[in-house]
């Protein structure tokens, strides 16, 4: 059996020093390499917490977060955003694209950024993911040049390039009309198809929702349940 590719245990978080508000009460949760699941659950419930503690954008309060079996917590801030750089990738509702820079740009950015210097293969790598989510034509373009739905390929594209195994998406069809979600949705589900990349999914949409494998709900900052799911199977997010 593979290792988890990540692993959080009584995971909690709080804020605050003298008012001390908990948002997280012991998480236990395991993401295996390529699965494609989705975390559902109210306004207010700690999903984006949850998020950004699987994301390494955070600490923890209390609780382990094992990041191919190794603590998290014994990481500096250096080698956590090495961590993170080498293993996640994230797509947000908002693209947040450079908006002067191309497409092609756009998507070397997270390449440059861990070797510090342009290279030629750069170029071929967004090239390939350009075409692989329907952009070649588009691959010269500045940003803000792009419809809603071609920004929000260029970010999966951008996601990908340094060939991460866990991709957290939060809820990235969430500024796009059915049509383009159902699209840019698509093209999720292909890339952790066929490159066997695994997903993680925050949504409000159950017609996005019930095509995911897993559904993990998130109620009052606890898990409410965790089950494998069969797509195509309504999900009810009330």
């Amino acid at each position: 059996m593979a290792e988890p590719l990540l692993t959080l245990e009584g995971v909690t978080k709080s804020y605050g020093d003298v008012v001390v508000t908990r948002v997280l009460h012991g998480i236990d949760l395991v993401l295996e390499p390529g699965s494609f699941s989705a975390i559902i659950g109210p306004s207010g419930s700690g999903k984006s917490t949850l998020l950004n503690l699987i994301g390494l954008l955070d600490r923890p309060t209390g609780g382990r977060i094992l990041l191919g079996g190794e603590d998290i917590s014994r990481l500096d801030d250096d080698q956590l955003s090495l961590a993170r750089g080498r293993t996640l990738g994230f797509v947000f509702q908002f693209h947040h694209l450079l908006p002067a820079f191309t497409a092609l740009e756009n998507v070397m950015m997270p390449l440059m950024a861990q070797s510090g210097r342009q290279e030629p293969w750069m170029r071929e790598r967004a090239m390939e993911l350009l075409e692989e989510v329907g952009l070649t034509n588009r691959a010269h373009n500045p940003a803000n040049a792009l419809s809603g739905g071609q920004q929000q390929r260029v970010a999966i594209a951008r996601a990908l390039a340094p060939r991460p195994k866990l991709v957290l998406a939060d809820e990235p069809t969430g500024n796009l009309d059915t049509q383009t979600a159902n699209e840019v949705f698509g093209l999720l589900r292909r890339f952790n198809e066929t490159h066997q990349t695994a997903f993680l999914v925050v949504t409000h949409d159950p017609r996005l929702a019930e095509r995911c494998d897993r559904i993990i709900t998130v109620v009052d900052g606890r898990i409410e349940s965790d089950v494998a799911h069969t797509p195509g199977t309504p999900v009810d997010l009330r």
